[in-house]
């Protein structure tokens, strides 16, 4: 049930993060519900080996780069999923980064 909830959180943030000018949009519930899944798996999988395949730069950068990861699997989600589309880099940056706040809030109250 919880990973139901949190995947509702995930598509409820990327919703909320489509309406803002920054160049990400979402064709309505079901593409945000799918690019939540492909999302988590991604971060569940994808997620781990590139942090430890890239952690000497990670670590130069005092942790900044895993930021860079982040926007890199958001982006590649928006390629994955039809309805789900990011402009740039620089708004798959963003993007990444209001989603993880918003999902943690979120997150926080299904504990």
């Amino acid at each position: 049930m919880k990973l139901l909830t949190r995947i509702a959180i995930t598509a409820l943030a990327l919703l909320l993060v489509a309406k803002l000018p920054i160049g990400i949009s979402i064709d309505g519930l079901t593409g945000a519900l799918i690019a939540a899944v492909v999302l988590g798996i991604l971060n569940t999988l994808v997620r781990p080996l590139l942090v430890i395949l890239t952690l000497p730069i990670t670590i130069l950068t005092l942790g900044l780069f895993i930021v860079f990861i982040n926007a890199s699997l958001f982006y590649v989600t928006a390629t994955f999923v039809d309805g789900f589309n990011v402009e740039s880099f620089w708004a798959a940056v963003l993007g990444s980064i209001l989603v993880s706040i918003i999902s943690s809030i979120g997150n926080r109250f299904v504990e």
